[in-house]
Order: C-alpha cells, then sequence, then structure tokens
C-alpha cells in the first residue's frame, strides 16, 4: 500500500501535461475531534491517490486543513468521498477564483499538533463560542459602519498585495504574531467596537474571533468562507468589490487577481508589482515580489549574490547548499536586506 508521494515535482508535472485534462483548485476546512490523525491521514492518502489528487493537507487531533488540485472528471468521485465521513458531509469547497493545472505537484499530507499554527492553548477557552458569521453583503455594510474596526488576519506578505478597503493589515510573519498585537491594541474598544475580521478562506478567523470572545471583545465578526467565498458572492450577486488588488494563495500561481489595483511594488526596483517570485538560487529561494525588468535583469534572483551562484555548474550549487536550512530566510517574505523596496509597514490597529 503507497501512503508517501513517490513521483518528484518534475515527473509529476509532466504526466499532467501529457493527460492534456482540466483540474479544479480548491480548499476547504473542518475543526473537529479526531482521535487518530494518523490513520485518517492513510485513509485520505489512499483514497486521494487513487483519484490523482494532489495538494498540501493538514491533519491534526482538532480537524483538517486542505488544500488541493482535483482532476474535473474526479470532482463527483472526490465529493461523495467527503460526503461519505460524517464531519466533512457538505462542507464548503473554496473554488479558487484563477485555475491552474500545476496549482499543485504533490500530493502530501502531515500529522501536525494543529491544523493551523496559533500558538494557543486551547483548553483555556472554548474553540466553539465563534464569531458571528457574516456573508459578502453584510460584511460590506459593517466594514463602512464607523464602529468597525477591520483586521486583516494574514501576514504581511499577504496583505501587502491585496487587502480590504480600510483593513488594518498588522505587520506581522506569523499567524500566531498577530492574535496578542491586535488584542494588546484594542483593548480599551472592546465593548464599543465591532471587531470584523477576515482571511484567505475562513479558518485563520475561526479560531481567533473565539480567542478574541474569551479575552472579552463583544462584539466579534468574521467574514464567513474569507476571500474566496466573498469574491464568488461579489461575482454572483453583483455586489460592490471592496477588496482591493490580489489574494495571496499557498500553491504554485501564488496569487489570484481579485481586483485590477495593484498596491505594492516591486522589491528591486519599487515600479507598481504584485507578483511573487522564489529567488531561483534553490540555496536561498526568497519568496519576493519582482516585477518582469527586474526578473530579466537578475536573471530572476532577488540578489547579485544569488545571481552569481546560479551560474555554477549544478553540482558546486548542490555542495554550497549541503547541509544547510533555508526555511526561515524564505518566510521573511520580502523582509531580506537585499531588498531595497522591502515592506516597511509598521501600521497595527488604529483606534
Amino acid at each position: 500500500m503507497q501512503l508517501y508521494n513517490k513521483l518528484s515535482a518534475k515527473e509529476r508535472e509532466a504526466l499532467i501535461e501529457q493527460a492534456g485534462e482540466e483540474r479544479l483548485t480548491l480548499s476547504f476546512y473542518k475543526y473537529a475531534k479526531i482521535g487518530n490523525p494518523q490513520l485518517f491521514r492513510n485513509h485520505l492518502f489512499v483514497a486521494w491517490d487513487n483519484m490523482n489528487v494532489l495538494g498540501r493537507i493538514y491533519v491534526a487531533h482538532e480537524g483538517i486543513n486542505a488544500q488541493l488540485s482535483v482532476p474535473a472528471k474526479q470532482f463527483s468521485k472526490f465529493k461523495a468521498f467527503l460526503d461519505d465521513i460524517y464531519f466533512l458531509e457538505n462542507v464548503r469547497l473554496n473554488i479558487a477564483i484563477e485555475q491552474d493545472d500545476k496549482s499543485f505537484l504533490k500530493l502530501k499530507i502531515k500529522v501536525r499538533s494543529k491544523i493551523v499554527a496559533d500558538g494557543l492553548n486551547d483548553k483555556s477557552f472554548d474553540v466553539t463560542n465563534r464569531g458571528v458569521h457574516v456573508d459578502a453583503e453584510q460584511f460590506n455594510a459593517l466594514i463602512e459602519d464607523p464602529d468597525t474596526v477591520l483586521v486583516d488576519m494574514r501576514n504581511h506578505y499577504e496583505s501587502e498585495i491585496g487587502h480590504f478597503k480600510n483593513a488594518v493589515t498588522p505587520d506581522v510573519d506569523t499567524f500566531r504574531d498577530s492574535l496578542d498585537i491586535i488584542e494588546a491594541d484594542l483593548k480599551a474598544h472592546k465593548e464599543d467596537k465591532k471587531l470584523v475580521m477576515y482571511c484567505t478562506g475562513g479558518i485563520r478567523c475561526e479560531k481567533a474571533s473565539a480567542y478574541y470572545k474569551h479575552k472579552g471583545f463583544k462584539n466579534v465578526y468574521q467574514l464567513d468562507g474569507g476571500i474566496i467565498e466573498y469574491t464568488r458572492q461579489v461575482n454572483e450577486k453583483g455586489l460592490e468589490n471592496k477588496f482591493l488588488g490580489k489574494n495571496f494563495v499557498f500553491d504554485h500561481r501564488r496569487g489570484e487577481r481579485i481586483s485590477n489595483h495593484i498596491i505594492a511594488r516591486c522589491h528591486q526596483c519599487g515600479d507598481p508589482c504584485d507578483t511573487h517570485v522564489n529567488c531561483a538560487n534553490e540555496a536561498c529561494h526568497l519568496l519576493f515580489i519582482q516585477c518582469e525588468k527586474c526578473a530579466e535583469k537578475m536573471n530572476d534572483c532577488c540578489s547579485d549574490h544569488c545571481k552569481e551562484v546560479i551560474k555554477l555548474p549544478y553540482d558546486e550549487q548542490k555542495k554550497l547548499r549541503a547541509g544547510k536550512r533555508n526555511s526561515n530566510k524564505i518566510f521573511k517574505k520580502g523582509r531580506s536586506p537585499v531588498l531595497k523596496f522591502k515592506s516597511l509597514n509598521t501600521k497595527l490597529v488604529n483606534k
């Protein structure tokens, strides 16, 4: 029985091209009590591998968080499989706004302590006592209320390329960093302000809203389904779109265009740009914003050093990165000192 991916990304990409079949990029999450996450993980892998499903999935005792690429012809079978799992029956599937057959190139299902790294002690509060879920129309009305504080629960590199009009965008690297900062900055307004939150698909707000209610906030709201579901409803119902720019996504697309506004700039020259790329030097792989002009000038690299490294024979490049970990640098997402026009946002929460 195969329980792990055995193909490289390049091999999988070639198979996708050969198949020439349409694939759907989607995501879903569900907080639920899973007694044996490892057994559940293996069950998912066997079933989804047989359906040629790809993606990044986290399973924990508290539930599941999944971002997937599913062959369109297998969608009905995939949906039926989910509906046969009691806590996933009719779970909302957030279908991507912009589709890409190569959004994911491997099937990775990992058992984690939590489905989102929040740093919280869940035993100290009721995680089911969540904020009020609002749809796109209700959300649009709420964020025009002068007594509302609208908070982006995502990280700085996500909000840098796109966010809602008048949203507070905490300058944080991780979700866990934002929780205490927001509470401290809004502590004087726990009763007189409406705290309205949003994130990509809703999962971060699901936990955060319960946390803030536990901390004494009286009026807590969250955008149901996040930016992805908001955009679907705006398009379907003809509502005013109050989101500016791109929605950052955690797959090979790196972003979905929600509006024509370009609110970010190239980290190398400062020109308007909201295209995230990874440095071509695999020993670096830094994620940053780069325009086409700089990509050509820098050979898709973040620095002159990396530009020189990729000129070396592959074996020499491999030796240079042997035994080194670069994930911490990668996830600084544009804060590297080699980037002249990196994000310098220090805005926290407007009182």
